[in-house]
């Protein structure tokens, strides 16, 4: 029996999506909010994450140790994770524990928010600020968003800051969830071995009681500029760049291209840059990557070395990212895409992988793809494909930001 995809919207407007597969020996669940921090006001910036925490913290139903507890009960591989575009909770449990996941994810979904759990978090969440803090690469990418996006919500820091999560308050998060987490603006996706019709059945019991708010997206067309900076950091000991231009949107059929075109200048090994940085010694690391958001996109490159050889490492980044449709070989193009096919395979052969592949997919294009279309979208990618898309974006302008120990330090 072939795998087949399954699709049903509640009255509430919350939409489940499936891809059972009776061969599987477990089954994954997840719940897809359209809730991230460019979702956020300036001021509230961080609140998305701040809520993920504060699901855990219990419900009407459960305590936070219930939650953990069963959880545990079931076996389960769970988590949640918030993006500048999304907040997620799944779990991946054994087929005759489906149900129960469900359930409680999806009470979960609907918390307490007590405010005294709110204020013990809050503390939890500023030491968190401060442990990304520690870390120059953490750094380095917080600032190159901002100064990549400027004004646009997509610069705004996933963790928020110190100063905007101590400003918070609980009404304001309360008032932030009654509006994003609406169920027209949930997607429900599971895939492995597991019965669609239960779990739609399942999901609208939980869910039954969901209002929707008509909660959407403000979209707004980001201003790109041509800078480069360097910050001398008291706390970096190594030179960090970090390199942002345009590229696709996460709706763009040119990411299939883009993400070979990435590949093959910026894989961690065996790519242009690492022929170039890595492998002579340049630069202890050094990649890239596309980085499609919601209508809009971005490349992204970064390396690392000593900082006497800096501006030789920046200079040869951006000689490869010039020369880039220069010698471009059958060799180069099909090694890319056969990479970038064997990690999409191998992630779709884990119902977690391929929930988590499902549920962001309808989040962004709100449509199906086979994963067989996706890979043969993917292998029908050409040379003149690639070269279109450097004309088109020819990597500019360019955002480039370093970090580096002061002089003399």
């Amino acid at each position: 029996m072939s795998i087949q995809f399954k699709q049903h919207t509640l009255p509430n407007g919350l939409t489940i999506i499936a891809e059972p597969n009776p061969d599987a020996h477990t089954a994954a669940v997840g719940y897809f909010v359209k809730a991230g921090t460019r979702d956020e006001d300036h001021a509230l910036m961080g609140v998305s994450h701040f809520l993920e925490h504060m699901m855990f913290k219990g419900t009407t139903r459960r305590t936070a140790d219930d939650v953990n507890r069963e959880f545990d009960d079931m076996g389960a591989n769970y988590n949640a994770f918030t993006s500048h575009e999304m907040t997620v909770y799944f779990a991946h449990v054994l087929p005759e524990f489906l149900p129960a996941a469900v359930d409680l994810l999806g009470d979960i979904l609907r918390p307490a928010l007590r405010d005294e759990d709110f204020d013990m978090e809050k503390n939890v969440i500023i030491e968190e600020i401060g442990m990304y803090d520690d870390r120059p690469s953490w750094r380095l990418q917080d600032q190159l968003l901002e100064e990549f996006f400027g004004v646009h919500p997509l610069s705004y820091r996933v963790l928020g800051t110190v100063q905007s999560v101590t400003d918070l308050t609980a009404t304001q998060m309360r008032d932030y969830f009654e509006q994003r987490y609406s169920p027209d603006n949930i997607v429900v996706s599971a895939a492995g071995r597991l019965d669609f019709d239960r779990l739609v059945d399942d999901v609208a019991k939980i869910t039954e009681d969901w209002k929707p708010t008509g909660a959407r997206r403000v979209y707004k067309d980001p201003i790109f500029e041509l800078s480069n900076r360097k910050i001398e950091d008291e706390r970096t000991s190594r030179h960090y760049i970090g390199l942002m231009c345009p590229g696709p949107s996460a709706q763009d059929m040119d990411r299939y291209p883009a993400k070979v075109l990435a590949d093959i200048l910026g894989d961690s090994d065996g790519s242009r840059i690492y022929w170039s940085l890595v492998d002579p010694g340049h630069a202890d690391e050094a990649d890239m990557s596309i980085l499609p958001y919601d209508q809009t996109g971005s490349f992204f490159a970064y390396a690392s070395c000593d900082p006497e050889k800096g501006d030789q490492v920046q200079a040869i980044l951006e000689e490869v990212l010039d020369e880039a449709g220069e010698g471009l070989t059958g060799g180069e193009l099909e090694r890319a895409k056969n990479k970038l096919a064997t990690a999409a395979t191998l992630q779709g052969e884990r119902p977690a992988g391929r929930m988590q592949g499902l549920g962001g997919q309808w989040l962004y294009q709100g449509e199906y793809t086979p994963l067989s279309e996706e890979l043969a979208r993917l292998m029908a990618v050409t040379r003149e494909d690639i070269v279109r898309v450097i004309e088109k974006y020819r990597f500019a302008p360019r955002t480039i930001l370093s970090l580096t120990p002061p002089r003399g330090a």
